[in-house]
């Protein structure tokens, strides 16, 4: 079954689960179960012995505890336990009036969002759950849906940090492209240049963002976000009715400190962001032999241990502002214990992400995506196109961007090396832009499921939601990179795309605003 056409059946399976039930535990579930059937030729005590190992090789491997797990998952209790802090405190509720006078309408609230997402880009974890906690106040006031600011916060991420040379991705794949160089004998570009250069080839991302200032200025909704949007305006109501609490949400259950000031919510999160950026330097620093550039740091770095440095840094911050204020609260253990138990949905998705993640790369479904493109005899100018949908299906079906990185970067480099260089950046980029996209359409990416959380939205209504903003995007992009295996030009391609995204969005708008009229 591994590396054949059956390893693909776990992740058809769990999507189509995910679309008919919208219940992502059981889909995700039902293909972990799959994937261990076929890994075991249907043997049921081979199957059961499978699902285990992959679970408790999440917190144990090799003899030794899985600290980068561990970490993550210490990390994502520490922000529902900081979350609560900055409800109970007043902060939140502080900053939201204090925003309020400032940001005076949804558009407002909306572009904020997304300039945040952009400014935050030094790692795609750290921004998901950030962004969340500086916006929710202020989106939460203009009833604007939990939706919606999931949306700005996963299309913001990975997005700009993909593009960013200092930034836990931009090193990561500067990393890679050193050994593609040096392994091909590619010695007229350094890696950092490249990467540089590929950053407008990357139609994918910037499309993305274009898409999300669209959206927010236009308010154009559609699909499932429009009924999202519509019931937030008209009801107040910025989550599904229908629906349980959601991780990183703790609604009613605190109310706010009196003496609550904006500096209990703003100060935290601050120190959230300089620990984690000081922590990853250092870390990387530490990793690094010799002398270290800013590059090799990143390159090098422990995102997860600096992101659970700068959590409980933030989380001490918040116990001490609680103690300075007058009547100080006396449910302290509470505000502990309700954090924690908001995280821990997010928690339960993350860990059948992880499992899946495992089944399906024993599957070897990535290489067999990857031979596709390998194996095949294509003209050369086609081939950024290809790489773009053949990488978005993998990081669809795998739910990793960095996965896909490190199996189809090589491939494209040895493709473009022996059929046309001048196309090799193009194709690079493509692999990159693919990733991205196919990590957004992904129920079972880390990325998604964070960016749910710290949105406080329903992971699943976040899927749907995205999906059609993310084909949007893809197919513009997909555009581009068809037109620069024919031009080799890459302003030509980038216009096309961007133009090919404003038509597409102002006929849509078009169609969108005529069925309302005729409705009304």
């Amino acid at each position: 079954m591994e590396g054949t056409f059956w390893s693909l059946v776990p992740a058809i399976v769990m999507l189509i689960l995910v679309i008919i039930t919208r219940k992502v535990l059981i889909s995700i579930g039902t293909g972990i179960v799959v994937g261990a059937l076929l890994l075991n030729n249907f043997h049921i005590w081979g199957t059961l012995k499978e699902i285990w190992t992959v679970f408790y090789t999440i917190f144990y491997v090799d003899g030794a505890l899985e600290a980068g797990n561990l970490m993550l998952i210490s990390f994502l209790l520490f922000l529902g336990v900081l979350t609560a802090f900055l409800q109970a405190s007043g902060g939140a509720r502080a900053f939201g009036d204090w925003m309020l006078r400032r940001v005076k309408t949804r558009t407002g609230a909306e572009i904020m969002t997304a300039v945040i997402g952009l400014i935050i880009f030094i790692d795609d974890y750290f921004n998901s759950l950030a962004v969340g906690q500086i916006a929710r106040p202020v989106t939460d006031r203009q009833n604007i849906s939990r939706a919606k600011l999931a949306y700005y916060i996963d299309s913001s991420s990975a997005p700009v940090t993909v593009i960013a040379p200092i930034s836990s991705w931009g090193a990561y794949i500067i990393g890679i492209l050193a050994g593609l160089f040096a392994a091909n004998g590619i010695t007229t570009i350094q890696p950092i240049e490249a990467f540089i250069q590929m950053i407008p080839l990357n139609f994918y991302a910037i499309a993305s963002i274009v898409l999300v200032f669209i959206v927010a200025y236009f308010h154009f909704d559609i699909g499932p976000m429009r009924t999202h949007e519509k019931r937030a305006k008209e009801k107040g109501e910025l989550l599904d009715p229908k629906r349980n609490q959601v991780s990183g949400d703790l609604g009613d259950i605190f109310d706010p400190h009196k003496d609550g000031k904006v500096f209990h919510l703003i100060v935290p999160i601050v120190i959230l962001f300089i620990v984690t950026v000081i922590a990853m330097i250092g870390t990387g620093i530490r990793e690094t032999e010799g002398s270290a550039s800013i590059i090799d740091a990143f390159a090098n770095t422990d995102v997860n241990l600096s992101l659970i440095i700068g959590g409980i840094a933030a989380v001490l911050t918040s116990v001490i502002f609680h103690f300075m204020q007058r009547k100080p609260r006396s449910d302290i253990g509470r505000i502990f214990v309700e954090g924690f138990k908001t995280m821990i949905p997010a928690i339960n998705i993350l860990i059948l992400a992880w499992m899946i993640g495992s089944i399906i790369s024993t599957l070897e479904t990535g290489a067999y995506l990857a031979g596709l493109v390998n194996n095949s005899s294509i003209s050369a100018g086609l081939l950024p196109a290809i790489l773009f949908l053949i990488a978005g299906l993998m990081a669809l079906a795998t739910g990793s961007s960095w996965g896909t990185f490190g199996i189809m970067l090589p491939i494209a480099a040895e493709i473009m090396v022996n059929t046309d260089m001048a196309l090799l950046l193009p194709a690079l980029a493509a692999v990159l832009a693919g990733a991205v996209f196919g990590d957004h359409c992904s129920p079972i990416s880390d990325t998604t499921v964070l960016s749910a959380t710290g949105a406080g939205a329903h992971h699943i209504d976040h899927v749907l939601t995205q999906l059609p903003y993310a084909l949007i995007a893809a197919f513009t992009a997909l555009i581009g990179f068809f037109i620069i295996g024919i031009t080799h030009s890459t302003w030509i391609a980038l216009g096309i795309t961007l133009i090919l995204l404003v038509g597409f969005v102002w006929v849509t708008h078009f169609l969108v605003s005529k069925d309302k009229k005729k409705a009304s």
